[in-house]
């Protein structure tokens, strides 16, 4: 039974859903507790050091992950060096999600108005 955590501010769409079981043999997703969502989704901009900040989520993950699950993890980009980094330690699977970009323009009352759509395409290992 693979294990799949999620280290980021969104919800997995179905696309990736079907990917991870598909590719990854994922058979259970498993959400930050709030608490600690909260505290990744905001992610203090000046702290210099975030070692300590991340502390409650590499408990969580030591408290919770078995040795070959896979963590995605994406979001400040401090953050995620910091996490891809311990999940290494600890045996974990550090991935990210890749994706296609699709972007149309028109003119509205002569202004451009830019339209990005984005489609997961393939989870990657860091």
């Amino acid at each position: 039974m693979r294990e799949l955590f999620l280290i980021f501010s969104h919800k997995l769409t179905n696309s990736q859903i079907e990917d991870a079981k598909k590719n990854l043999g994922i058979d259970k997703f498993i959400y930050l507790p709030e608490n600690l969502q909260k505290l990744w989704s905001n992610i203090p901009p000046d702290l210099e050091d975030l070692n300590s900040y991340l502390n409650p989520i590499k408990e969580f993950l030591k408290q919770n992950a078995k040795d070959g699950d896979y963590v995605l993890i994406q979001g400040d980009f401090g953050g995620v060096y910091n996490l891809v980094n311990f999940a290494k330690e600890i045996n974990l699977i550090p991935i990210h999600s890749t994706t296609r970009r699709d972007v149309s323009e028109k003119v509205v009352n002569g202004k451009v108005e830019k339209l990005s759509r984005f489609e997961h395409v393939m989870f990657r290992r860091y």
